[in-house]
């Protein structure tokens, strides 16, 4: 599903634990005499583990890609993330956003070490490099709103959004220069959510999980992975999603212009500025205090200049622009 733009770190059965249920299960859905060559360990993200795994048969050669949950939090969501990930995959196959391809399912890690999903190999890599940022930000808008055109019925609708923060979990840093700005800040979601018009979201869109390939004028969005968070809800909050992410990424400034971006996509955003400031800030607020989080995926990616304290200030810079903008 994704293509790492690391070096390759390739395990076998000795050196991996918790694998050989799982390379016995991921066999049987291979074709007649096909095997797992081997299995390499992707990089940039936190939530799961994920392979590549090499096959090979009479056939010639090709990818797959495992995502097993192993940490304890996310084991026990394990099941609910999984279906939910293998029924979107599903109901993307028919649409122009490109996603992998549903091989197998095993939810609740009955026939695996762990709660797994294999896929189809998305071709590209993540790429979270300064240059060209604001020509990958353009990119982004336009895929976002392919993404929330994707026609669904009653049926297929996922759930309703969850928000990821509240006012009572928001954990400003421990001297923070403005404190009067994350007061401030944090009085804007103490209101009721605004009322919104539905969309189907990604719900986790932001660089990381896109993938692009080819460069200059052959730049191209070739798959956008990690859809466990799929819901129904507004598009003023997958946008605020990913201007976050560009501003912590990027700075503040690029991290203001996403929203612009979308709309001249064809995206369509509140008319309020007050009701499309609480999802700007519902989202970023998420990140306090825990900005450095992101920082450990984009840190094996190549962004080691993303230090907690450079996350930090630029998200609060970001905050003062977003107060600044449409406060």
């Amino acid at each position: 599903m994704v293509e790492d733009t690391g070096l390759p770190h390739v395990t076998s059965d000795s050196d991996d634990q918790g694998w050989a249920a799982t390379r016995a299960w991921v066999e049987k859905q291979l074709h007649e005499g096909e095997r797992v060559e081997a299995a390499e360990r992707l990089r940039g993200g936190w939530t799961s583990e994920m392979r590549r795994l090499h096959i090979s048969g009479t056939g010639g050669r090709r990818q797959l890609v495992l995502r097993s949950f192993v940490k304890p939090f996310y084991l026990r969501a394990a099941h609910g993330l999984l279906t939910r990930e293998a029924q979107v995959l599903t109901l993307l196959r028919t649409t122009d956003v490109p996603a992998a391809t549903v091989r197998a399912v095993d939810a609740t890690g009955e026939h695996c070490d762990h709660p797994s999903l294999l896929m189809s190999m998305l071709p590209g890599g993540v790429r979270l490099e300064q240059d060209r940022a604001e020509t990958r930000a353009a990119l982004l808008a336009r895929q976002l709103v392919t993404i929330h055109r994707t026609q669904i019925t009653e049926r297929t609708r996922p759930r309703s959004y969850q928000a990821w923060t509240s006012p009572e979990r928001v954990r400003p840093p421990a001297a923070p220069d403005r404190p009067e700005l994350w007061e401030r800040a944090v009085d804007v979601i103490r209101q009721d959510p605004p009322d919104y018009e539905g969309c189907f979201l990604h719900r986790d869109f932001h660089p990381g999980n896109v993938l692009f390939s080819g460069h200059g004028e052959d730049l191209r969005i070739s798959g956008v992975v990690d859809w466990v968070e799929t819901s129904w809800g507004p598009a003023d909050l997958d946008v605020a999603h990913c201007s976050t992410a560009l501003a912590l990424l990027h700075g503040p400034d690029i991290g203001m212009t996403f929203a612009d971006l979308y709309v001249a996509a064809g995206g369509k955003l509140s008319n309020e500025p007050a009701a499309h400031l609480y999802w700007r800030l519902l989202d970023a607020l998420a990140f306090a205090p825990d900005a450095e989080k992101v920082a450990g995926p984009w840190n094996e990616l190549g962004r080691t200049d993303l230090t907690p304290p450079a996350l930090t200030g630029r998200l609060e810079g970001y905050l003062e622009a977003l107060l600044r903008r449409y406060g």
